[in-house]
């Protein structure tokens, strides 16, 4: 059976200015009605490369406790290798579609890496605007090449050489997540998985759309990683909802947003939130993203920690596999 993907619908509804009916928001999701106007959101911005590692510890504990999200600045990764990512996946979304189709998610398939459209079930049958690029970037022994554009010719360099550098800015983030807690600086990645932590590159592609106050790209939700990198394109669309409103997060040039994900809220018994966001569209231009979710290997246990637990302290979560949640989440299973 042929999937309809976004980018064409797109084109479709900029020549005749209306949108398909399934793609329509609630009123208590539609961006027009629950976005605060006029104010952008100035999440903590954090440099990376700040020569005090206390205070750095300190400035990234308050931003995970209190936000779920922050942007990091001079965090080592060069703009030309960034601008390489970007590029390289923009050149792939502008394949001709049958291309695009040789990298399609398999039907059936278990795994979410692929060329794909809808990720996850929704409970009204809504849609999003937007079509993704899913694949593992690292470790080697999860990478499966299949789908990994071949064309252009450049993708398989550009990815590999911003893996070298995420790895490296990942790492630190979490030695600082974990000694934020009080714990060992190499707690928390031990914990959620250690050198298995798999790497999953996401491409969001959001073509352009007739009535972005109507409709969004990627629903409200949390992500289910323990950690997320996230690389945005200068065109504004993530907005993370704070106080139960909806705010547009600042776009800063060359920075990362990285979000705390579900596995480092249960690992911390709740100290540290995920963030709830959504993804928003534009009606003139696409607007692309390129998250990188870290997640442990399906067979990895998360459970809050024992210092969080205890005489007085419950358990928030339950620990479980990370395959499970996964499962459930999405599935809209309660956990």
């Amino acid at each position: 059976m042929e999937v309809e993907r976004v980018q064409a619908i797109s084109k479709l509804s900029m020549s005749i200015n209306t949108i398909p009916y399934e793609f329509i928001r609630s009123e208590n999701e539609q961006p027009a009605i629950t976005t605060v106007h006029g104010e952008i959101l100035e999440v903590p911005t954090i440099d990376l490369n700040d020569p005090d590692g206390e205070k750095l510890v300190g400035l990234i504990a308050k931003a995970g406790s209190e936000w779920g999200l922050f942007q990091i600045v001079n965090h080592g990764i060069p703009c030309e290798v960034i601008n390489n990512l970007q590029k390289v996946g923009k050149e792939f979304f502008e394949l001709p579609q049958e291309e695009k189709e040789v990298y399609a998610k398999p039907q059936g398939s278990k795994t979410v890496e692929g060329y794909g459209t809808q990720l996850q079930r929704e409970l009204e049958g809504k849609k999003g605007w937007v079509d993704h690029l899913f694949h593992r970037i690292w470790p080697p022994s999860v990478i499966n090449y299949r789908f990994w554009p071949m064309n252009p010719p450049s993708y398989r360099e550009a990815n590999e050489q911003y893996t070298i550098y995420l790895r490296k800015v990942a790492d630190k983030l979490f030695k600082c997540l974990s000694l934020g807690l009080g714990l060992e600086e190499d707690a928390m990645k031990a914990s959620i998985g250690g050198d298995d932590i798999e790497y999953l590159l996401k491409i969001n592609y959001y073509p352009p759309c007739p009535r972005p106050d109507l409709v969004l790209g990627v629903v409200a939700h949390t992500d289910m990683s323990a950690l997320t990198l996230l690389v945005p394109n200068e065109v504004p669309g993530l907005q993370v909802s704070r106080d139960c409103r909806w705010y547009d997060v600042k776009y800063i040039p060359n920075a990362l947003i990285v979000h705390i994900g579900d596995q480092i809220e249960i690992f911390s018994n709740g100290k540290y939130k995920a963030v709830l966001h959504r993804s928003t569209v534009n009606k003139d231009t696409t607007r692309m993203s390129w998250p990188v979710f870290l997640e442990p290997p399906l067979d990895q246990v998360i459970g809050p920690h024992p210092k969080f637990t205890g005489k007085g302290t419950p358990a928030k979560y339950k620990s479980k596999k990370y395959g499970e949640y996964m499962y459930c989440k999405l599935n809209k299973i309660p956990q």
